[in-house]
C-alpha cells in the first residue's frame, strides 16, 4: 500500500471520529450537581433543557448554525479526500501547475457568504434584539439584583414594599454585611438577601447584574441566559421560566482560582411557596444602584 492511499484511509478514519465524537462527548446519563445536590430536567444529548418561554428562538439560531457547519464541514472533508485519491502520486502522471479555472468554487464560495449574512442580518440580529430591548415591565416582573464576587453569587430581592434598600460600598463587610446594606434605610427593612435564586414559575424575571471584583459570567443553561457581569455596570437580563424545580446557576467566565467553586440554585417554584420562601430567609445585605451612576 503507498503512501498516499494511507494517507487517504487515515484522512477518512479521522473524519468519521470527528462526526461521531461530539455526539458522544455531549450524551449524558445524569444531569449536573449544584452545591451538592441533583438539579432537575432530562440531560441526554444535545442542549440542555429549555425551560424559558423566551428561548425558543435561541435554540432555533443555534441548531441551524450546527447543520451549517455540519453541511461545511462534511463537503469540505469529501471533496479534500477526494484531492487525495484524484490527484495522488501515480506512475505516468505529472503535476501541471496552471491555476484550476472553475466557476462552482466561486459559486459555492457566494452561497456560503450569502447565507452567513442572512444567519446575521436575518437571524441573530432579531433574536438579540428581542431579549435585550423587548423586556417586560418591571411592575409585572420579579425584581432581583445579582451580585457576583470571588466565589459566589449573592441575589438582592426587594421586599414586600418593591423597594430596594439604599447600599453603600463602606459599609460591607464579608461576614456581617456582604454587600453594604445601610439598615437605617426604611426600604431596606424587609428586603431579603440569598445565596439561592428562588423565583416564581410562569412570571417575567428581571435580573440586574454587576459583580463586587473581577468579570464574571451569569450563566443559566436552561433559560438560555447568559451575560459577562462587568464591575461598574448594572446590566439586565430577563426570562419567563416554565417549569417547576432545581436548576443550576454557573459562572461562565474563569475569574480565579476558586472558579470552579462559584455555583448556586435556581429554585422555580409556584407563587405561594415563592412567598413563603422570601418570607423564611430574612434581611438582605445589598448594594446602592446610585453608586454605579
Amino acid at each position: 500500500m503507498n503512501r498516499s492511499r494511507i494517507i487517504g484511509i487515515a484522512t477518512i478514519l479521522v473524519v468519521g471520529i470527528c462526526l461521531i465524537a461530539p455526539s458522544v462527548a455531549l450524551g449524558q446519563a445524569d444531569a449536573p450537581i449544584a452545591s451538592g445536590n441533583q438539579i432537575d430536567g432530562d440531560y441526554g444529548y444535545g442542549l440542555p433543557p429549555m425551560l424559558s418561554k423566551d428561548g425558543q428562538g435561541v435554540d432555533d439560531l443555534i441548531i441551524i448554525l450546527h447543520w451549517f457547519m455540519t453541511a461545511l464541514f462534511v463537503g469540505w472533508a469529501i471533496f479534500f479526500v477526494y484531492c487525495l485519491f484524484r490527484f495522488r502520486s501515480r506512475a505516468g502522471h505529472k503535476a501541471t501547475y496552471d491555476p484550476v479555472k472553475a466557476k462552482a468554487s466561486k459559486y459555492a464560495e457566494i452561497g456560503v457568504a450569502a447565507f452567513e449574512a442572512f444567519l446575521l442580518i436575518g437571524l441573530s440580529m432579531p433574536i438579540w434584539a428581542a431579549t435585550k430591548n423587548d423586556m417586560p415591565s418591571k411592575d409585572d416582573a420579579t425584581h432581583v439584583r445579582v451580585v457576583a464576587e470571588q466565589f459566589q453569587w449573592n441575589f438582592h430581592y426587594p421586599g414586600a414594599d418593591g423597594k430596594f434598600g439604599r447600599t453603600a460600598p463602606d459599609m460591607v463587610d464579608t461576614v456581617e454585611n456582604p454587600l453594604g446594606l445601610d439598615r437605617s434605610d426604611p426600604a431596606a427593612t424587609d428586603d431579603v438577601y440569598a445565596t439561592e435564586l428562588h423565583l416564581p414559575v410562569n412570571k417575567p424575571v428581571i435580573c440586574d447584574l454587576t459583580s463586587k471584583d473581577v468579570i464574571h459570567s451569569f450563566s443559566l443553561p436552561v433559560m438560555r441566559v447568559k451575560q459577562d457581569v462587568i464591575p461598574g455596570m448594572r446590566i439586565p437580563v430577563w426570562f419567563t421560566p416554565v417549569k417547576e424545580g432545581r436548576y443550576e446557576v454557573a459562572c461562565a467566565q474563569l475569574c480565579g482560582n476558586n472558579h470552579y467553586s462559584m455555583r448556586a440554585e435556581m429554585v422555580i417554584e409556584d407563587d405561594a411557596s415563592f412567598a413563603t420562601w422570601l418570607k423564611e430567609v430574612g434581611i438582605v445585605e445589598e448594594f446602592d444602584e446610585d453608586e454605579l451612576d
